[in-house]
């Protein structure tokens, strides 16, 4: 399998939870360099709404790079 960890060539999102019982991991990277990652349920919540609020999909919207 591919290795789907974002980075600077290849920007985006990556969420795990590999069992019900264990905590969600998540890392960011965005077209502009910003990066974040996440461990814990809540704080990858949050990692997820930022990144789609301020990053990614969003710079999209506003004409930014792609």
């Amino acid at each position: 399998m591919a290795d789907l960890t974002p980075n600077p060539d290849r920007p985006g999102l990556l969420v795990s939870k590999p069992s019900p019982n264990a905590p969600a991991t998540g890392s960011a990277v965005c077209h502009c360099g910003a990066t974040a990652t996440a461990t814990g349920d809540s704080q990858v919540k949050a990692l997820v709404e930022g990144y789609t609020a301020n990053h990614g999909p969003a710079h999209r919207k506003g004409g930014g790079r792609r």
